[in-house]
């Protein structure tokens, strides 16, 4: 992590989609597929607890954690305990997670102030553990486009920049 950047850890169901999608949004610096909060630093062997997670590095001064959990909420639905689309099963949850205490209460915050928050199952905690995801994992739906998600494609490729637009006049 640069000094300006702060992280953030986002569930959302499978990890392909939810990095593919951040790796998208102005602010965010780089993304990361991993798990969060499981009991073990070992990829291999019974599930330990963890939530598939994506690590995403962003600069504050460009997008906030409000933005960002609000762009979460884009892809996932938030009323859904331990599925998203056709993923079923506790690592598939929603969450969001961090180690700085200022971003879980900005997270609670902005839930709770959701017209529907009593229905929202996403949960927020600490970070107390991540573990990246092997090398398959990393940048799946950006090598292999086609591969399963459970995010629309117009969703996904929302906030995705095409060659033309960085030809564009700013003015």
């Amino acid at each position: 992590m640069t000094p300006n950047t702060e992280e953030l850890y986002f569930a959302g169901g499978c990890l392909w989609g939810v990095q593919e999608f951040f790796r998208h949004v102005p602010g965010v610096v780089s993304t990361e597929a991993g798990r969060a909060n499981g009991a073990t630093d070992q990829r291999h062997g019974d599930y330990d607890g963890y939530a598939e997670c994506v690590r995403i590095q962003f600069d504050p001064e460009q997008v906030s954690v409000e933005q960002l959990i609000e762009a979460l909420f884009e892809i996932i639905d938030p009323y859904s305990l331990n599925r998203q689309g056709a993923d079923v099963g506790a690592k598939y949850r929603t969450g969001v997670y961090s180690k700085e205490s200022s971003h879980l209460r900005r997270a609670k915050e902005w839930i709770c102030s959701r017209s529907d928050a009593s229905r929202v199952v996403v949960e927020v905690m600490p970070l107390t553990n991540y573990l990246k995801s092997a090398a398959a994992h990393q940048d799946r739906l950006t090598r292999r486009p086609d591969d399963y998600c459970h995010i629309p494609k117009q969703l996904l490729y929302r906030y995705r920049k095409t060659a033309s637009d960085e030809n564009k006049c700013p003015l």
